[in-house]
């Protein structure tokens, strides 16, 4: 007995007997309210203890006078309280207020009603613990302990109607607050927070307590966040609110207009159609980077960029209103516009596409200024080359084509491919091509013109490769030489429609270095034709390179016409547009079948010599009888007479049989040459005036357009110079 008069000192058991005397009266008695509890003292023990043991000591109780009662009539007296406990302290806060007639306030629970302020009333409020006799902020936690509120800051003029919302099941919570209920008016707002602090600190030995996010108003957070925030419901998206950055760059917006009207900026944005998606769907939806005029810096002087997040939320009915336009009266469905600024991102990614696209054009240009600006124009073939750049996000590759004649009617044709982008493949590009025209006027063998180049690229880039194929053709023998550095194979479609493809490479690519490679031959007769192609044509992401290839023959047989129409219907037909994430360099050469009066400017004729004293004078013979069949002109007559002549001449004297010579004519030239078995090719030189030999070479040299020797495959040599014909002599006979 006399500990349990002892423990009733503690602070705890005094809360708790305190919360029991302030239980609310019956409705059935409101006369008046009951008057406090005296205080009393446990009495001093008696000189025995009652019970075995120590024992607390213990005083002489004394009274304290009761409280006088407070009058029921009077509508501001408060009720009786104990000074210290958290019921009395809640009932306070929220005296003057009921649940059902409270102003809107925006909470993250939903658009709340609000009305004027209710009577005082003992019974419990909406949103109290059960037997506390006190209400609690809806959404929030109960404290433990509070002090009383100033009345003045519970006057009802400050609580302004302020709508209230909440985010459907399974959208997104505003702000991070999770649902409840929590008042928007700054008043309120201070009044609550104040009465949260002082109940955390009284609970807590006078230091405050952290804040939940319940206690949390999602108004004040939404209008200090420098996103755009607009909150509408109904079928008409009516205006319920905006914050403060988004009045700052649209202007002020009335509440409860329609969107159409009152917020035209949506629609000029496309968001009205998406905001009607999310009422009907019930999901959040996002568009990215919208242009906002006048949306950004300081001053808005300068556009802006917003992405936008529409979501839905649930708005409940608001009550009555003074403007019947503006009221909730039932519930509906809303959305919350969010809209975050990403000018600079729009900006940065704006300044870099653009240094990009410098840097590509620069690229481009390059790439193009190393490409022949015009192909050479072969008697015998018609040419047409495509080079087509990767698209705006591919970098330009190394990717390059040549057509080359190398006199006496042949032509070499060149493709290649160099690893890698950007600048650097198109510098090593450039001097590949350099390099391959230049040993071409060497008029070596293909695999001969690839061994150079080999060891050319690994000393240009030891970290670079290329492919590149190589090939010449001769049209006395109706038939393509190439050589291949790990291309892809060359196609040919002959007159019938046949597609048939060259072997496999001769070699690897070039840059590798340690490989021998060789010539392969494919045939070309009159009337068929050839494509050259880089991997950028048949190559995809997806699918095997053979497929590519496969697919490429089957629209190369049905491609007919003219070699440019040729290379338009097949990156036509290969999918190639101006966005192909590769380069592509496509070549195409005919052969073209003469018949008629075409056919009458290309002839040849061809005499075998087998040596002797009588070699001579059967080539001159010979030659001016054809000349004079060909009815050309008689100086152009006596000058290739003569250098006929001169050529036998020098193949009699430091040659080996067999001879041959060949005259052949085209609508552009005249073509003088002379075969033999040995392979020591002659070359120009100064002859002394006492000299009776080492004239004839320097004699056609001076009288030809141009001369040159080469090795034959089989062994030997050839040595051929060239007439142009007169241009009116061209005119005519065209």
């Amino acid at each position: 007995m006399n500990f349990t008069r002892w423990s009733a000192r503690l602070p705890g058991t005094q809360r708790r007997a305190a919360a029991r005397t302030e239980r609310p009266a019956s409705p059935a008695a409101p006369q008046a309210a009951p008057a406090a509890p005296s205080s009393t003292t446990p009495p001093e023990p008696s000189d025995t203890p009652s019970g075995p043991g120590p024992h607390p000591p213990t005083t002489t109780p004394t009274t304290t006078p009761a409280s006088p009662p407070a009058s029921a009539s009077s509508p501001t007296a408060p009720p009786a309280r104990t000074q210290g406990t958290v019921p009395a302290a809640r009932a306070e806060e929220v005296r003057g207020q009921s649940h059902e007639d409270r102003l809107p306030a925006v909470e993250n629970g939903a658009w709340g009603p609000a009305s004027g302020p209710a009577p005082m009333s003992a019974a419990p409020a909406p949103g109290a613990e059960p037997g506390s006799g006190a209400a609690r902020l809806p959404g929030s936690a109960p404290p433990r302990d509070a002090e009383p509120h100033d009345p003045a800051s519970l006057d009802p003029a400050s609580q302004a109607p302020a709508p209230h919302f909440r985010t459907d099941t399974g959208s997104a919570a505003v702000a991070g607050i999770t649902p409840g209920t929590v008042p928007a008016n700054a008043n309120a707002n201070a009044n609550a927070a104040a009465a949260a602090a002082a109940a955390a600190a009284g609970a807590n030995g006078g230091q405050p307590r952290t804040p939940t996010v319940d206690a949390l108003s999602v108004h004040d957070i939404l209008g200090q966040i420098p996103a755009l925030v607009a909150v509408v419901y109904g079928p008409e998206h009516r205006i319920a609110y905006v914050n403060g950055a988004y009045a700052s760059v649209f202007g002020p917006r009335p509440a409860g207009g329609a969107a159409r009207e009152a917020l035209p900026e949506l629609a000029g944005l496309g968001l009205l159609p998406l905001m009607d998606q999310v009422l009907r769907s019930g999901k959040p939806r996002t568009v990215k980077s919208r242009k906002v005029p006048g949306g950004a810096g300081s001053d808005r002087s300068r556009d802006g960029y917003y992405t936008f997040t529409c979501t839905p939320i649930q708005v409940t009915a608001s009550g009555p209103a003074p403007d019947p336009e503006v009221a909730c009266v039932t519930a509906h469905r809303g959305v919350l516009v969010f809209g975050a600024e990403v000018t600079d991102q729009i900006e940065s990614a704006e300044r870099l596409r653009v240094s990009e696209a410098r840097q590509r054009a620069a690229a481009v240009t390059l790439q193009r200024s190393l490409l022949p600006q015009e192909l050479e124009q072969p008697d015998d073939l018609r040419v047409a080359a495509t080079y087509q750049p990767g698209g705006t996000d591919a970098a330009v590759g190394g990717d390059w084509y040549d057509v080359i004649t190398l006199g006496a009617g042949r032509t070499a044709l060149v493709i290649g491919d160099v690893m890698g982008r950007g600048v650097r493949a198109a510098a090593v590009m450039g001097q590949l091509r350099t390099a391959v025209r230049a040993y071409a006027r060497l008029d070596l063998p293909p695999h001969e013109v690839l061994q150079l180049l080999d060891g050319l690229a690994a000393e240009i880039d030891a970290s670079q490769i290329a492919t590149c194929v190589y090939a010449v053709h001769d049209p006395n023998e109706g038939r393509l030489v190439y050589a291949s550095a790990g291309h892809l194979p060359i196609l040919v479609r002959d007159a019938d429609g046949t597609v048939h493809r060259a072997a496999e490479p001769t070699g690897p690519p070039l840059g590798t270095g340690g490989w021998l490679h060789t010539s392969g031959t494919v045939p070309l007769t009159p009337g068929s034709t050839a494509v050259l192609y880089t991997d950028g044509l048949v190559e995809r992401r997806d699918k095997d390179i053979d497929h590519g290839v496969e697919a490429l023959e089957r629209a190369f047989a049905g491609a007919t016409g003219a070699p440019d129409i040729i290379c338009d219907r097949l990156l036509r037909a290969l999918g190639i547009s101006t966005d192909h994430d590769d380069d592509v360099a496509v070549l195409v050469l005919q052969h073209p079948a003469r018949t008629g009066h075409e056919a009458e400017l290309f002839h040849n004729a061809a005499l075998e010599l087998h040596g002797g004293t009588e070699a001579a004078p059967r080539a001159r013979a010979f030659a001016s009888g054809v000349l004079a069949s060909w009815r050309f002109a008689p100086e152009l007559h006596d000058l290739g007479v003569l250098a006929a002549s001169e050529l036998v001449a020098n193949s009699l004297q430091h040659g080996t049989p067999p001879m041959r010579l060949r005259l052949r004519r085209t609508d552009r030239r005249l073509i003088i040459e002379v075969t033999d078995g040995d392979d020591h090719l002659p070359r120009r030189r100064h002859a002394e005036p006492a000299d009776e030999s080492g004239r004839g070479i320097s004699i056609v040299a001076t009288i030809a357009s141009a001369w040159g020797s080469r090795r034959t495959p089989g062994g030997g040599k050839a040595v051929w110079c060239e007439f142009a014909l007169p241009r009116d002599r061209r005119e005519q006979r065209e």
